[in-house]
């Protein structure tokens, strides 16, 4: 698979088959991912990979967090609103996701369901979460960000699907004290991956981008 080829078929996957990817892949995925490149090559992203049990485990306990009332507690600020074009991008990604499963829209019980699923890895048999230096600040975010999206790259081209999940860094304090991660560092974002279960209707929509003309100025 060439790059056009990878970038142009990458989505992100909502249901996994209950299958493992053998080391071996998931190493080339890593190795591929080294290369990105960051500020001063710094390398700031530290990679927690859990997998099979420990992966279902550590979402098995932060579902039963966020069940038991747990309040977010990101390392980041989430936006609080969205404005514009970007509220109405959203609410369209949204509106997809809850056709493909027929979530309607009063159906609170279903999406809050759905909601979980977030924090079930969408049935993942893995899990990267990525780690910045605190004192990095924004640099450190963007290059974390950069190797996000080499991974994920990287997946696509081996036949491995993908989700990066902000989601997992919205119970940041969880994540620290569950993988004992210190305080000098900061939740990222995490990456469930795995075989896509084609079949799932939730796999079978894909977003839409935006041209050129709403995205480049050219002088």
């Amino acid at each position: 698979m060439d790059f056009e080829q990878a970038i142009k078929s990458r989505y992100s996957c909502r249901k996994f088959q209950d299958r493992e990817v053998p080391r071996e892949t998931i190493e080339k995925i890593l190795t591929l991912a080294q290369h990105t490149p960051s500020w001063s090559n710094v390398q700031p992203w530290r990679v927690i990979l859990a997998s099979g049990d420990a992966a279902r485990t550590f979402s098995t306990a932060l579902v039963r967090h966020i069940e038991a009332g747990a309040k977010p507690n990101p390392d980041f600020s989430f936006p609080t609103e969205y404005e514009g074009v970007e509220r109405d991008r959203r609410r369209a990604c949204g509106l997809q996701l809850y056709q493909a499963v027929d979530i309607k829209r009063e159906d609170e019980a279903r999406k809050r369901d759905q909601f979980l699923e977030n924090y079930r890895l969408f049935g993942a048999p893995h899990v990267a979460l990525i780690t910045t230096p605190r004192y990095m600040a924004t640099y450190g975010v963007l290059d974390c960000g950069l190797y996000v999206s080499n991974f994920m790259l990287a997946a696509q081209t081996l036949g491995i699907a993908t989700i990066a999940q902000a989601a997992l860094a919205f119970y940041s304090d969880f994540v620290h004290d569950y993988f004992s991660v210190g305080d000098e560092r900061q939740i990222v974002c995490g990456i469930s991956f795995g075989y896509e279960d084609k079949a799932h209707g939730i796999n079978q929509y894909r977003t839409v981008r935006a041209g050129l003309g709403e995205v480049v100025t050219w002088l």
